[in-house]
């Protein structure tokens, strides 16, 4: 008949001192690495339990030391010890899938919504200011289309509306250095905003494999409603900044008014939705 308490017979020569510490831990290490069908765990598999008794050596090792030869055998006491363990041990696992999980959803939702910006595509041809339009309105329909024109776009609008090229380039550049300066401060926040998101998504994955009721169900709950009421502040925030060009930012490197910069941009809305030609190409 197989013996019933091996463990125990080990911890016996270990206390007489016929069983070296080391061995000791080398013997139950063992006997638990072959025994996986004697606890019943992680579903028979036995790759999940080697990884688990490799997590469970360093609590093993101090056991030892905590066990009392009193009431429990020392088998008994080890078997507590892996039942007890075990359910952190799932914890922990599950919470590494939640994270692997959370992280590929993150990284694939930014994926799908990373666009490549439409290029600037110049015409060769001469600049026609059209019938109506003042040359002053072409200026600011140069600047709010500051990002997307080239430096030779910028030298036939200075000789249609009689200006010099320098001073048009250098309104540009300063509408592309601040544009620069707000894709740095959208960057930093949009990824706040993902680690937030993250966050969000792995306390609601807690609370869902967590028994309503209990205490960790509803510290998981008050951290997510925190973190989600953070995220949605974030979101609201991102959506609110732009990298284009206000009227704001147009009225402050022309020196004009923001009322007449208004102004003009209502102007020539309403020329165009009256006229029957648009602009021409190379504009």
């Amino acid at each position: 008949m197989k013996h019933q308490k091996p463990l125990s017979d080990f911890y016996r020569l270990y206390i007489k001192g016929d069983l070296p510490r080391k061995e000791l831990e080398g013997r139950i290490f063992k006997y638990l690495l072959r025994n996986n069908d004697r606890y019943r765990l992680f579903d028979g598999n036995q790759d999940r339990w080697n990884e688990y008794l490799s997590w469970l050596y360093p609590r093993l090792v101090r056991a030892v030391d905590l066990y009392q030869e009193q009431g429990a055998s020392f088998d008994t006491y080890i078997s507590c010890l892996v039942y007890s363990t075990s359910k952190e041990y799932r914890c922990r696992e599950a919470d590494r899938r939640i994270t692997e999980y959370i992280c590929w959803k993150v990284k694939a939702e930014e994926a799908e919504v990373c666009e490549a910006e439409n290029e600037y595509c110049e015409s060769g041809k001469e600049i026609d200011i059209p019938k109506g339009i003042r040359p002053k309105q072409i200026l600011l329909l140069i600047l709010k289309s500051y990002y997307f024109v080239s430096d030779e776009l910028v030298k036939k609008a200075a000789a249609a509306i009689g200006m010099e090229s320098r001073e048009i380039q250098n309104m540009v550049d300063e509408l592309r250095k601040r544009r620069s300066e707000k894709e740095d401060e959208i960057l930093d926040l949009r990824e706040r905003l993902y680690c937030q998101h993250y966050r969000c998504m792995a306390y609601q994955k807690r609370m869902n494999i967590a028994q309503p009721g209990t205490e960790y169900f509803e510290k998981m709950k008050v951290r997510y409603e925190r973190a989600r009421k953070r995220f949605l502040t974030m979101k609201k925030r991102l959506g609110g900044m732009r990298v284009d060009a206000s009227n704001r930012m147009i009225a402050q490197v022309t020196g004009i008014p923001k009322g007449t910069v208004d102004s003009n941009f209502f102007a020539m809305k309403n020329h165009l939705d009256s006229s029957a030609t648009g602009f021409p190409c190379g504009l």
